[in-house]
């Protein structure tokens, strides 16, 4: 049978969702936790990769495990599982679904601070230069023009034979503001690596006028990805939510 996972975590002390050679990542601490409550061998799969430092309110993840799921399960495995991991739910999917491709949308947000807060360093990032809000929304409406986000991705080594494909559509992205705390937002079908700090870095550029709207838009236009230089801190990252078509499910979600 083919199970979802429901979970959240802190990414401070994690370098990121995926497995890396002597590093601790939330796959591996996940993995490790079921392979031993379950009793054998279980291999996750994220519906998407964040990157070191990245939090997340909601992410999925799906294993296959040939038995049923008791209803405590979960709660032994919270028990089980870091401080900073905690799983809400795990149901069973239809075969072959898969979390990462058949995701039809995600959303994530970050946090700017105006003010300096010693208990928010490590849950948002303190800016504390004076930025135009509403310059910096125009611009991120601009957006929603375009599918091509080579500027706004980190270079990695292609294998060979691989074709390269950075090509999202972005549903929303907007700017808002309460007590001095910045919120983005942005929705999209998917993201490339790094892309959602890279376009805040860029958006953090309007709204200082170093750069002006037509600026932005040309480096969106480039798609050169040597324009992905000012990322800003992962700190203030949050994946808030993963969209799935209601036909995924064939049982109810064990309660």
């Amino acid at each position: 049978m083919r199970f979802f996972i429901e979970l959240a975590y802190n990414g401070k002390h994690f370098f990121g969702w995926q497995i890396q050679k002597k590093v601790s990542t939330v796959e591996e601490e996940l993995e490790y936790c079921l392979s031993k409550l379950l009793k054998t061998s279980i291999n996750v799969v994220g519906a998407s990769r964040t990157d070191k430092g990245v939090h997340a309110k909601q992410m999925f993840a799906h294993f296959d495990y040939e038995r049923k799921i008791k209803n405590n399960f979960v709660d032994r495995l919270n028990v089980f599982l870091p401080k900073s991991i905690k799983v809400f739910n795990i149901f069973p999917v239809k075969k072959n679904i898969h979390a990462r491709f058949d995701a039809i949308k995600r959303t994530y947000k970050y946090y700017l601070t105006r003010e300096k807060n010693p208990f928010n360093e490590d849950l948002s990032w303190y800016c504390f230069y004076p930025l135009n809000i509403q310059t910096m929304n125009i611009a991120s409406k601009k957006l929603m023009e375009y599918k091509d986000f080579s500027s706004f991705c980190k270079k990695k080594k292609k294998r060979k034979n691989e074709e390269e494909n950075n090509i999202c559509q972005i549903y929303h992205a907007s700017w808002s503001e309460n007590n001095n705390i910045l919120c983005f937002t942005i929705e999209a079908n998917r993201f490339l690596r790094s892309m959602v700090r890279a376009i805040i870095g860029r958006l953090i550029d309007v709204g200082r006028n170093k750069i002006s709207i037509n600026e932005f838009v040309k480096i969106i236009e480039l798609r050169d990805s040597n324009f992905c230089k000012f990322i800003v801190p992962a700190c203030g990252l949050f994946l808030t939510n993963i969209l799935y078509t209601e036909e995924i499910f064939y049982e109810k979600k064990l309660e």
